[in-house]
């Protein structure tokens, strides 16, 4: 082969591995969106990120912070119908995506339209339009009479298409504001986080001997470093439900997405400014109380025989 074949097969080669990685955006990505997306008929609000619209249609008293969004394309973390048209998209590009009902929250199904004893429904809870959670599904009242009512377990937007308008604000390549991108989506909070490397001595097996076949397991101590996802943990992310249930999982996502070694929560508890805990004696509990007769040489139990002495 010549070297001009050679030079020609090289310059295939790098075309067929530009064509597949392809141009601009691709799953896997970070991006960071703005999306407004209402029911096709433009009747309901389905989701925003746009606090003009959350203020208009009187949402934005929901605790919500309406705020670009960051997403990791390909990962069902938006419709996959927007997921594709962002796909080969540069930070910029904007458009708009129609979402079929299948596709979006379900086709309507009259089946999962069911009567019920209302017995089964919180008194408080017992009128048309209530969202109820019945033998573990969830659902809302369309209609109740007497001691029946009717309860429809479709999602409320089954059955509606889904118009979503999007500008894509930019692709994120910081790994800080990657992670914090991805506590917000999980937990709705951005909680104080850093990236540092750390030494830390670790266990490592030592390579066995060849003739020992026999032999046990060897471990010595190794430092090496990893690479550490620090976050503070605020009273609202440590009371978080989604968190509570599920941190092991959402921290274990962060590794894989961010790609540090591990996560590490510090917890920060404030003083109280030597005042002590209510309702304890000195800001004393028990035990300390308790150490300190010991100290002072003083035999609590005389001390309570004395006292019931006096009283008789």
């Amino acid at each position: 082969m010549t070297e001009e074949q050679e030079a020609d097969l090289e310059e295939q080669a790098d075309d067929v591995e530009a064509e597949a990685e392809g141009d601009g955006l691709q799953e896997g990505d970070f991006v960071e969106i703005e999306y407004t997306a209402y029911t096709a008929d433009g009747d309901q609000l389905v989701d925003t990120t746009d606090p003009d619209v959350a203020e208009e249609e009187g949402v934005d008293e929901q605790g919500q912070e309406f705020k670009p969004r960051t997403i990791i394309v390909g990962e069902g973390h938006i419709f996959e119908g927007v997921e594709e048209a962002i796909v080969g998209s540069e930070p910029g590009d904007s458009g708009t995506v129609t979402i079929p009902a299948e596709d979006a929250f379900g086709e309507y199904d009259p089946d999962n339209v069911e009567t019920v004893s209302a017995e089964k429904i919180d008194e408080d809870d017992r009128y048309p339009g209530a969202n109820v959670q019945v033998d573990g599904r969830q659902g809302y009242i369309s209609t109740i009479i007497g001691g029946r009512a009717r309860v429809d377990f479709n999602h409320p937007l089954a059955g509606e298409d889904v118009e979503y308008e999007y500008e894509i604000v930019d692709e994120v390549d910081d790994r800080e504001q990657q992670a914090a991108g991805l506590f917000d989506m999980y937990l709705g909070l951005e909680p104080d986080l850093w990236i540092e490397t750390d030494e830390v001595e670790e266990e490592v097996p030592v390579e066995p001997d060849e003739d020992d076949e026999d032999a046990e397991p060897e471990f010595e101590t190794e430092v090496v470093e990893k690479e550490t996802l620090y976050l503070e943990a605020t009273p609202q992310m440590t009371m978080n439900q989604q968190w509570m249930m599920g941190k092991q999982q959402i921290g274990q996502d962060i590794i894989d997405k961010v790609g540090v070694d591990r996560v590490i929560v510090q917890e920060v508890i404030e003083g109280m400014g030597g005042m002590g805990m209510p309702g304890m004696m000195g800001g004393m509990g028990g035990g300390d109380i308790e150490d300190a007769l010991e100290d002072a040489d003083v035999d609590a139990d005389e001390i309570v025989d004395e006292l019931e002495g006096t009283e008789e």
